[in-house]
This record gives structure tokens, sequence and C-alpha cells, in this order.
């Protein structure tokens, strides 16, 4: 069909996840501890007022120990044992995590292949889709996709009630020592959180690499201010046995506990929504073997004062078991180091977010919205602008209308209780279908874990009515956003795969009597085997290729053909179609151009964009050109991209590799071919593809017509309008007037 010309083996890269050893290792997993600890790091400022509100009456000696088990077995089951160590190792292979990384792996997307892309005259796309072939029931798909999607959805969901749970606890310490500014505590949450949001755009490396001392000295007063305070009571590591927290619950019947030894663990989802951040050694080692044992600590320490101190600390335990005065030294120093790790705290959720907003879009359940990425180095670290301002106005709007950090704690927890749960469900599955083991390994799983999440989700299933309903109404929201994008853009895909023509079918007629393929050229007409051009055709047939006399004049018939072809003109410029999905032939675009302008190009070029999973491509390996021998002025280009590149496509690099192969495929007049080239390829135009979408009427049964008034409702007045705002060239602009966007109508 075509020849190629390839630059080195930058086509054969695709992104995994990122693997670094020695010191490479040591820095990121300093990096961890600035962006993902912060969130389960600063727990201990209202875990145990979660438990024993202020208001309430002070635990006995035995509640606090068994109060203090269950913080301690929550996190080593949960945090530790669950995420740490088992769920990190169920990424995908470009290293993302997260629920909807979860369902990837269950259901993964179709091998691209990108040779296919500049294939323009074999067969059509849809013939060359691959079966599917899953392990799994494929009837599952949908009921695992919206679950999966559910969890997503409220992983952003708590986004929003991290930075507001987090920054109004460390901010509302204050009021220990300065009483008399206890009303102005909200103001300096939300002036907090507006200063957060504002710095995002500097990236998550930049970032961490300033959060991250300040999370390590954090989490060292905490574990420093937990053995100074566990010598007033060493009896409190007896909360090491975990019967003790059975016996709390069996002695106090009181199942709202677990509420509040929930708020010990949020945070543990982002340790796995943020690994396409960082990687999974990364974390097991820093949380392992500094996170977990400096909370341990504090946790023991806070329990030990309130064993001893109860009603004096009972008012705010976290602040009020710092070792010294009120107003002294020792206090100033946590309080503000507190307020910087609440920060980074919400930095955690921030940055977990953006990560998943990436796989949603990318995975084309979300609109495409604009990416900046902010590393040189590693690909999942990126910032989105309009998703960092949406979060920060919802956060202020939750801070506000609360008022109050105890508030706050009543709806968080809800969020993070149900992903867990989400979590296990879908790791259950993978066990037996994606890493292949004995079916009584994933119900084991499903069963232990499923057990401790079930019961948290159930004692905060209960807060739904004092607050936990905003959360679960900001996930039900996204999530309807989410299923509904995916199907509607789903039957768009469709179309356009269902719509590739091969170009043969277009440009070059058939005749029905003749057996071989004529080709008419300027110089002399000469004869091609079928075979040659397509192996694996065995029925010989004829084209008659409409070709010019003149380059310049257009396309003119022969004198003695009578099949009464239309005349199509060749004027002197050169297109570019933009292919936006994978796949052999050529787009739907390119049939409306002509449709819509009776003439073709003297160069056209289909051409299909690539990212790869380095920073930067260098301009010599950024395009992959291939030639169609029996057309003039046909090629197939695949453009390379690093993820931290622009989309600025080099019309000229092009042309110049373009006339290398016209010169390797016709030494003798590469002289005048390649001089016309390069004159006609002065004036060139991207043609972008926008679909205009109506839908289709559903037949038959008796709903018939109130499903087709929904589904035309949902397709033509909602998804066009939210399709034309983000439109798929949104991390692909060039220069307004060099585009022309090519309207095509499309039932789905």
């Amino acid at each position: 069909m075509s020849s190629s010309l390839e630059s080195g083996d930058v086509k054969q890269q695709s992104r995994t996840a990122l693997n670094v050893r020695g010191l490479a290792l040591l820095a990121l997993s300093f990096q961890t501890i600035g962006i993902i600890y912060s969130d389960i790091g600063t727990s201990p400022l209202y875990v145990l007022n979660g438990i024993w509100p202020a208001s309430g009456d002070v635990p006995s000696k035995e509640d606090v120990i068994g109060g203090v088990s269950a913080i301690i077995w929550a996190l080593t089951l949960l945090p530790l044992l669950k995420y740490v160590f088992i769920t990190l190792r169920f990424g995908t292979h470009e290293g993302e995590g997260g629920t909807f990384a979860l369902f990837q792996g269950l259901f993964p997307q179709e091998e691209k292949d990108y040779d296919a892309d500049r294939t323009l005259t074999g067969d059509s796309y849809k013939a060359q889709k691959s079966p599917k072939n899953y392990k799994i029931a494929s009837q599952l798909r949908w009921p695992l996709l919206i679950w999966s999607l559910f969890g997503t959805s409220l992983t952003l969901a708590d986004g929003v009630f991290t930075p507001a749970v987090s920054i109004t606890s460390a901010v509302g310490g204050i009021a220990v020592a300065k009483p008399e500014v206890s009303s102005d505590v909200i103001p300096i949450s939300i002036a907090f959180l507006v200063a957060l949001f504002l710095i995002q755009s500097r990236g998550t490396s930049t970032l961490s690499y300033v959060f991250s001392p300040i999370t390590i000295v954090w989490l060292l007063l905490l574990a420093s201010t937990g053995i100074v305070n566990i010598v007033s009571f060493p009896g409190i590591f007896r909360a090491f046995d975990p019967s003790r927290a059975v016996m709390l619950f069996v002695r106090t019947k009181d199942y709202d506990l677990l509420a509040g030894i929930l708020l010990a663990v949020t945070g543990c989802e982002a340790l796995f929504a943020n690994l396409g951040q960082f990687n999974a050694l990364s974390i097991q080692l820093s949380f392992g073997c500094f996170v977990y044992p400096s909370l341990v600590l504090a946790y023991l320490g806070q329990g030990a004062r309130l064993v001893t101190d109860g009603e004096a600390v009972i008012s705010n335990i976290f602040y009020q078991t710092i070792p010294g005065p009120a107003n002294g030294a020792l206090f100033w120093i946590i309080y503000v180091f507190a307020i910087l790790a609440t920060l980074t705290a919400s930095q955690a959720m921030i940055t977990a977010t953006f990560s998943v907003i990436q796989q949603l879009v990318n995975m084309r359940s979300f609109p495409p919205l604009q990416l900046k990425h902010t590393s040189e180095t590693v690909q999942g670290q990126i910032y989105i602008p309009l998703v960092n301002y949406i979060l920060l106005a919802a956060t202020v709007i939750v801070v506000a209308a609360f008022k109050s950090s105890t508030a706050l704690t009543n709806a968080y927890g809800f969020a993070v209780a149900t992903v867990m749960f989400a979590t296990t469900i879908l790791i259950s599955i993978q066990i037996r279908y994606v890493k292949h083991q004995p079916l009584v390994l994933a119900v084991a799983f499903l069963l232990a874990f499923g057990f401790f999440d079930g019961l948290f989700w159930g004692a905060a299933l209960k807060k739904v009515p004092e607050g936990a309903w905003v959360p679960l109404m900001i996930g039900t929201v996204l999530l309807m956003i989410m299923v509904f994008w995916t199907w509607a853009k789903g039957l768009e895909d469709r179309f356009d795969g269902h719509n590739r023509r091969n170009l043969r079918d277009i440009i070059i007629r058939k005749e029905e009597n003749d057996v071989v393929l004529r080709v008419q050229s300027r110089d002399s007409e000469h004869i091609i085997d079928e075979q040659e051009e397509n192996d694996h055709t065995q029925k010989l047939e004829k084209y008659y290729v409409l070709d010019h006399n003149d380059t310049k004049a257009g396309f003119e018939l022969s004198p003695d053909d009578k099949s009464g072809l239309k005349v199509m003109a060749r004027i002197p410029t050169c297109a570019i179609f933009h292919k936006l999905t994978t796949g052999r032939g050529v787009p739907h675009t390119f049939i409306s151009f002509f449709r819509q302008w009776p003439a073709l190009p003297r160069v056209v070029i289909f051409l299909s964009a690539r990212v790869l999973p380095i920073a930067r491509v260098a301009p010599e390996d950024r395009y992959i050109v291939s030639r169609v021998r029996t057309l003039q002025g046909f090629y197939g280009v695949t453009y390379h991209l690093g993820f931290r590149d622009h989309f600025d496509v080099k019309v000229e690099d092009i042309v110049d590799r373009i006339c290398v192969l016209e010169a390797q495929s016709d030494p003798k007049g590469a002289a005048s071919i390649t001089a016309e080239i390069r004159e006609v390829a002065k004036s060139w135009t991207h043609i972008v593809p926008h679909y205009v979408v109506s839908s289709e009427d559903v037949q038959g049964g008796r709903l018939s017509k109130p499903v087709s008034w929904i589904r035309r409702f949902l397709i033509e007045d909602i998804y066009r309008s939210i399709s034309t705002m983000f439109p798929e060239t949104e991390n692909w602009k060039g220069s307004a007037d060099k585009i022309i966007h090519v309207g095509i109508s499309a039932t789905i």
C-alpha cells in the first residue's frame, strides 16, 4: 500500500509505571511525604474529639484504651495492610491508581495500532478492530463501570471536604491559647484555602519539595510529643491488644464510635489515587518506615493524657495534650506546623483529584478539560485550572456553611468509607480475573476487608442526616455526569469508527469488467498487480485513478472514459486532516470536506497524534510518514509529542520527510516533484472535525416515544452543547487562522 519513513524507535514507546532505584527512589519517597500523607497525618488533630466530642462526658480509662486500640488496628489493617502492601499492586500498566484504574484493569482499552493510522487504503477501520476477549463477562461492564465511577466521584467529593476539615481543625487550635479570637476561625481558614488553591499552578513537584520538609517535621513533632505523653501512662500500650477494641463495643454498645475512628484512616485512598504521581515502592517505604510509626505514637500519647488528665483536655484533645503551657513556645511551634501540615493535607487530595480527572478524560468518561503538565520527568503530575477553581469555590462554600470543625467532621468520612468499600469489591474481582489467583483468595480478601469496610460504611451512613448528605449529593451529581459522558461519547466514537472509509473507495472508482489495477500518471501508463498492493486479496480488480494531466489544473478524465465519473479539481494547496481516533482508513472529515469543497488539495496529509511517556520529543523523532504509492499527494503521518510538548505541527518538517520519500520512490523525477510539493505546502490548513450529533429514534415498544424524546434531549440538547464547550482539540490548540472546523452530521 505505502512506503514509510520512520525516526528511531520512538514509536515503540508507551507510558509505563515509574521505575526508579537508589537515590532517585529516596528522593521520590521524600516527595510522597509532602503530597500523600498530609491528610492521614493530620488526622490526630480531630480523631479523638471525633470519638468523644468536647460537649460529651469524659470516657473511662478502659474506653480510652479500647478507642486507641481501635485506631491503631484500623491504621494497621486498612492503610498499611490493605492499601500499602496489597492495593498498590493493582495499578494500571501506565502506573495509575484509584478506583477507576481498577476498572481499567478489568476492562482494559484495546491495544492501539499506531501503524494502522497511516494505513489509508487498507481494510476499513471497522473490519480491523480486534475482537474483545474479556475474561470477565461483558454483561458486567456497565454495572462495574457505574460502581467504579461512583467510587471515583466520591473521591472527588472528598477533595472538597479534606481541605475544609483539616484546615479548620488546625486553625481552631488558636482558641485554646487565645479564646477571644475564636470567632475568626472560619475567615482565617478561608484565607488559607484561597492561598492554597492559587498556588496550584506551580506544580506537584515544586510543591512537594516545599511541603515535604514541613510534613516530616510535623510527623516528628507528633512522634516526639507522643513519646513524652506516653510517659504519663505507660499502660496505654495495652492498646496493641486487639481484644481491647472489641471489648469497647461490647461494653458500650455504641456503634457510632466507629464514625469517629474512621477519621483516623481518611486519606488512605489518596495512597492509591496518587500512584500515578509516584510509584508503589516509594509509597511503601515512606509509609511503613516513617508515617505509620509516627501516627501510632501520636495516638498512644493522646490516649495516655486523656486517661490521666481527662476533664482538663477533653475540650480539644490535640492542642490540650501538647506538653508545656498552653501559650508556650512548643504550643506555637506545633500550631504553626499544624496549619502548614493541613495545607499539605489539602494538597494531597487536590493532587489526587487532578490525577483522577486526567484518567477520566483519557478514558473518555469526562469532558476533555485543559490539562497542564507541570513536571519534566513524571507524566502524571498535572494541573487542571477549571477543576482547581471549582474545588476552591466548593470548599469555601462548605467551610462557610458548616461554620465549625465539629459540624464538618459529621459530614466527613462517608465518602472515604464508600470508596474503600468500592475498592475492596473491585480488587476482589481483579484477584480472580486479572491476577488469575484462586477463587478462594478473592473471596477471602472480599470477606476480610469487606467486613471492616462495611462496618465503617454503616457507621458513616448514620451521619447522612447530620451533614454526610453533602458529599453524597456531590458524588451523585458527578456520577451522573461521568455515566452520561461515557455513554454519549461512546456513541459518537462508534459513529466515527463505522464511517471510516478506504481511500480507494472515495477517489478510485471500480470498473465491473476489468481484472487489473490501471494507474494513469503524467509520463506513462503502467500496470500494478493487485497482489503487490494488497497481499491478502485474492480477487484482482481494476480501478481507474482520476489523475491530472496538469498537476495545477486539476483532475481530468481520459478522452475515451465513458463512465461519467465526476471531475475532481486539484488545487495547489496542502490540507492536514486530523484523525481523532485510532484506526485504518480516512476519517469522515475527509468525505465531508470535499462534499462542501468539491476539490482536492495537491498535498493531503492524514495526521494522528500520539503522546509519549517522556517530557519532550526531539524534533527529528516527531514524525513518521507513509506515502500512498497508488495516489499522488496522499500521506499518512503519526505525530509524536512528549507530555510537556505543545501541539504545534511543523508542516515544513513533514514536507521535508515527504520529499525524502518521493526522492526514494522516483530518484530521476525527484527534483521537479519535491519542488512542486514545497511550493504548494506553503499554503496549508488544518482540517478538524466537529460532530453535530442527532439522536436515533428508538423503534418498537410502548415506551419508544418517551424514550426517544429523553434520548433526543440528552444527546441533542445537553451533549451537543457540552461537546461544543469542551472540544476534542482542547489540549491541541494551534493557530486559529490555520484551522477549518468541518461540521459533520452524526446520527448516534
